[in-house]
Order: C-alpha cells, then sequence, then structure tokens
C-alpha cells in the first residue's frame, strides 16, 4: 500500500467526477445509486455519473483512504461509502482551491462578485 502524502493538497486538481462524490458524501453515507442520484438532483441534471464511470471511483477512493465501506441500515445488499476524515481534508483542500479559481475569476471580471462576499 502506498503511503498517503500528509498534505492534500499534493493531490490537487481533482476530477470533477470526485469532487462531486465527495461533496455528496460530506453530508453523510449513502450508497452508490443515491450518490447517483443526489448528483443529478443537486445540479439540476448537469451532472450525470454512469454506473460504470461511479463504482470505479468509488473502489479508488476506498482504495485511496478518501472513502471507506460501511454497512448499510436496513439492506445487507448495498454497498454504503461514508468520507473518512482524510477524503474531508481532501474535500475541503479542493473547495479552497476552487474557491480561490472564483476569486481570480471574479477579480478579473469574467463573473460578477455577488454583494456581501
Amino acid at each position: 500500500m502506498i503511503k498517503a502524502p500528509d498534505d492534500p493538497r499534493s493531490l490537487l486538481p481533482l476530477s470533477s467526477s470526485s469532487f462531486y462524490i465527495l461533496l455528496t458524501l460530506a453530508e453523510g453515507q449513502h450508497h452508490g445509486y443515491s450518490i447517483a442520484k443526489e448528483l443529478e438532483i443537486s445540479t439540476g441534471g448537469t451532472v450525470r455519473l454512469g454506473p460504470g464511470t461511479l463504482y470505479r471511483l468509488l473502489r479508488q477512493m476506498v482504495a485511496d483512504g478518501w472513502i471507506k465501506e460501511v454497512e448499510s441500515e436496513g439492506d445487507e445488499r448495498r454497498r454504503c461509502y461514508r468520507l473518512t476524515k482524510w477524503g474531508r481534508r481532501v474535500a475541503v483542500a479542493e473547495a479552497e482551491r476552487l474557491s480561490e479559481v472564483v476569486r481570480m475569476a471574479q477579480l478579473r471580471q469574467l463573473i460578477p462578485t455577488r454583494a456581501g462576499a
């Protein structure tokens, strides 16, 4: 097993699909299908992860220690996943990186600055 780096920023940038999965799991544990449905709903249908992509990424994230498989409440047939502390650190680092990108775009007047921000 490869030792994880100490600084999650060394893993950035994340793929948008990976980040969306981490965002979904940041609100609590989900099984694969509910991750896909939540992404589709929360993005107004603009993000759709097919089963091949979703489960490949989930396997990789488990292997990397970003998420862990946990027992499903009520249905033993479903695999549920939850964010690990390391996975949360990775997600925070990516959110901070993207926040800086948005700030730069606002400074260059590519997108408006929100009032009160």
